[in-house]
């Protein structure tokens, strides 16, 4: 049931990603055609300036008139330049050999009309008319010839995004439907999952809230979290972090770096999170979930250029004692009153190779801040292209004593320290023991 689900979840993004790339490309061709009518009409624009200038300087011999003269001539050439580029990359043939045919018109009418009363302004004002009428109504038809092709396109255009979203509409109301069965399914299997996809609700909110990373309250302790996507446009990319009650005393602590930024790792993440907190309902070691969760991904993603880093920790919040086990994850410390030290990695990153991983045990004291971050914060460079690596250690013993001012305060170091300018996603995760003793387990 669990790799039957896991599979459909996978076509499920591959189907995302497809429609999403093909909507995007027609919107940015829309755009270009557009931007081309506005060009057009700017293009008419400078024709008429450049007439309405020689009158001006046939009327009064100011040189003021010729500038105005050469500077609609220019803004002419680099507009029809960059209205050919348009049609070129569109394959609008038609319209591109028109618009060669109202350029060379143009040109003529320069050279057979401008120039001479340029060089010679006495009595060439009738003159002007008189051939100005000669070429009005070719480019006249020509003009009009262009910006009916260009509207067609641009129609098309248009009716083509309404089909590819209602298409892509239709694909998602599919995909929720096989979903929300799936859980009737997944629930009957799995009683504990059902449990977890009741909170959840139904898969439909699992996919809405696909793109968030979450974190709840614990007993004893306080927590923080922060989160920066290097794709400046998003909020989201492919980090992600968890803190999830599996009981009243036990707690799901996560983090993982997926490969890659932006929309694409993002849908990932929520794979991740929500498989990770399924796999922690029937599993209690986080070894055991590392190595459930790599044939899982192994299986779905199916893409061998795809890998993940996770921390996986169970956290006893009436003993405070933390096991974890750390796949390829080694961006993950405790500050202590004694200083900063970095938790070993246990095992592999996930994804590439099926190996056993273990689990090692911490026992937190009163006062002591779990830190988890992705590579984020450790692989930030300087102006000077300086990783901070081990650094890390000295930025985070140096940060504010409580848990969300611990996160904002890393998140701002990394800001500052990189010229606000990411290579990579950063998730930080800080979950502080409170003063105090403990409950009774």
């Amino acid at each position: 049931m669990t790799a039957f689900l896991l599979l459909t979840l996978a076509f499920a993004v591959q189907a995302t990603f497809e429609t999403r790339s093909q909507i995007d490309n027609t919107f940015a061709r829309q755009a270009e055609i557009q931007q081309s009518q506005i060009q057009l009409e700017e293009l008419l624009r400078l024709q008429i300036d450049e007439e309405n200038s020689l009158r001006g300087y046939s009327l009064t011999r100011d040189e003021f008139y010729v500038g105005q003269y050469r500077q609609a001539a220019s803004g002419y050439a680099a507009t029809e330049d960059a209205i050919r580029r348009t049609l070129a990359a569109q394959q609008l043939y038609g319209p591109s050999q028109l618009l060669g045919d109202y350029a060379r018109l143009q040109s003529e009418w320069r050279n057979e009309v401008a120039a001479p009363l340029l060089r010679n302004p006495r009595n060439r004002l009738v003159e002007l008319d008189k051939r100005n009428k000669l070429f009005s109504d070719y480019e006249t038809r020509t003009v009009a010839a262009i910006r009916e092709t260009l509207a067609a396109t641009n129609a098309s255009l248009v009716h083509s995004t309404q089909q590819q979203l209602d298409r892509s509409s239709y694909w998602r109301a599919f995909w929720l439907l096989v979903f929300g069965l799936l859980a009737i399914l997944f629930n009957a299997y799995r009683s504990r999952a059902n449990r977890e996809l009741e909170q959840e609700r139904t898969v439909t909110e699992i996919l809405q809230r696909a793109f968030r990373s979450e974190s709840v309250p614990l007993p004893h302790c306080e927590v923080g979290s922060a989160y920066l996507s290097a794709t400046d446009h998003m909020a989201v990319g492919g980090d992600v972090f968890d803190v999830y009650r599996l009981s009243s005393t036990q707690a799901l602590v996560l983090i993982a770096d997926v490969s890659g930024k932006g929309v694409d790792a993002a849908v990932l993440t929520a794979f991740i999170k929500f498989m990770i907190r399924a796999i922690a309902l029937r599993q209690s070691e986080p070894a055991a979930i590392l190595s459930e969760f790599n044939l899982a991904f192994s299986k779905a993603v199916g893409n061998p250029y795809l890998f993940v880093s996770m921390f996986v920790g169970v956290l006893d919040t009436s003993t405070l004692r933390l096991q974890y086990g750390s796949a390829g994850h080694d961006c993950t410390y405790v500050r202590s009153r004694n200083g900063v030290r970095q938790l070993p990695v246990t095992g592999p990153v996930l994804g590439v190779m099926e190996e056993p991983f273990s689990n090692e045990t911490v026992d937190l004291l009163p006062g002591d801040t779990l830190v988890l971050a992705t590579d984020g914060l450790t692989e930030v460079r300087n102006r000077a292209g300086e990783l901070l690596g081990d650094d890390a250690m000295g930025v985070i013993a140096r940060a504010g004593p409580h848990a969300q001012q611990l996160a904002d305060e890393l998140v701002a170091y990394v800001k500052e320290r990189g010229g606000r300018r990411l290579r990579d996603d950063l998730a930080i995760l800080a979950i502080r023991v409170l003063d105090g003793e403990p409950a009774d387990a």
